[in-house]
């Protein structure tokens, strides 16, 4: 495990290799020193933990007191192959199943275990963080989904605890109402939230900002305070 130091001393970086069953996932998760819980990123299809717009709200939370966890959910092997498929980066099981992988990782880190975890998952992404979270229960303090596609989560949809954020562009019409029906099929506390004039992508100025600062919110809200392992996160030797 290789660290460097962070924001002017206020934390660190760790590079991750995340052992997900058969693959060695890649990632980097920056923990602060007063870190009030942990964001794991879940990205689209096509994209990987470079993905400027998740790269955008994770700055955003570090800078609200949250650590946060970009990782590639598949290896550069799948990757190069689905280049040319297209079908692991809509394979929600598998997606999903790194995602729990990932989370157990993070529990095992002296850094990060007593810090909540929460989800933040784009387009599919969105899908396979709230089949983690329906599979993990209260392990998982909240899911945020930017543009996602929450139907592909189908009926684990009724099983997620994790206080649930959807967050869609006023423009992404056909994505909206996957949304609204994702949310009626919601159990836990949920909640809608449209960025007017924002397509997809919310490539237009302010949406994103915009987008980062409900998920901050949420976040906020409910990964405040310590996981059941309880202590302060310390850094390993």
């Amino acid at each position: 495990m290789r660290y460097r130091m962070a924001d002017a001393g206020n934390g660190y970086t760790l590079e991750a290799r995340i052992p997900a069953r058969s693959a060695m996932l890649e990632g980097e998760a920056d923990v602060g020193e007063e870190s009030r819980g942990i964001v794991l990123f879940a990205h689209g299809s096509g994209s990987s933990r470079h993905s400027p717009r998740n790269q955008f709200v994770a700055r955003s939370l570090r800078d609200a007191g949250l650590a946060t966890l970009l990782f590639d959910l598949l290896t550069r092997e799948e990757e190069a192959v689905d280049l040319h498929t297209r079908h692991l980066r809509f394979d929600i099981g598998l997606l999903a199943e790194r995602l729990v992988d990932a989370s157990r990782w993070v529990r095992s880190r002296p850094e990060m275990r007593a810090l909540k975890i929460g989800y933040f998952g784009a387009s599919t992404g969105a899908g396979a963080a709230l089949v983690a979270a329906a599979e993990l229960g209260n392990e998982i303090g909240a899911v945020v989904s930017r543009g996602g596609r929450p139907d592909l989560a189908a009926d684990a949809l009724t099983r997620v605890e994790s206080p649930t954020l959807l967050i869609v562009g006023g423009l992404d019409e056909p994505v909206i109402k996957l949304n609204e029906d994702a949310l009626a099929r919601l159990r836990c506390e949920k909640e809608l939230r449209i960025v007017p004039g924002a397509t997809h992508l919310f490539e237009e100025h302010g949406a994103l900002e915009e987008v980062a600062r409900l998920a901050g919110e949420w976040f906020g809200r409910h990964l405040h305070g310590r996981s059941d392992t309880g202590g302060r996160p310390e850094k390993a030797a």
